[in-house]
């Protein structure tokens, strides 16, 4: 089962608490501006993260989520 980190560059007001929170230190603000003027966050570790949630738990825009990657059997496809 593999889990896939979104964040909505957009809602991100570049607050910093996921990067806070987050155990494996993935999390990092970018240098580059959203179109709302603010910084924020991307995953500069992605191979790092174990997606634990803490940071989806802790953004209070609901701008990050990790959502569960359904993967095709070979079983399926026969």
């Amino acid at each position: 089962m593999s889990y896939k980190h979104t964040t909505d560059k957009v809602r991100c007001k570049g607050c910093g608490l996921c990067v806070a929170v987050c155990p494996k230190n993935v999390l990092e603000l970018s240098d580059e501006v959203n179109s709302m003027g603010y910084f924020p966050v991307y995953q500069a570790r992605p191979g790092d993260c174990i997606f634990c949630t803490t940071c989806c738990i802790m953004c209070p825009d609901v701008a990050i989520t990790i959502t569960k990657v359904v993967e095709e059997t070979q079983e399926a496809e026969e």
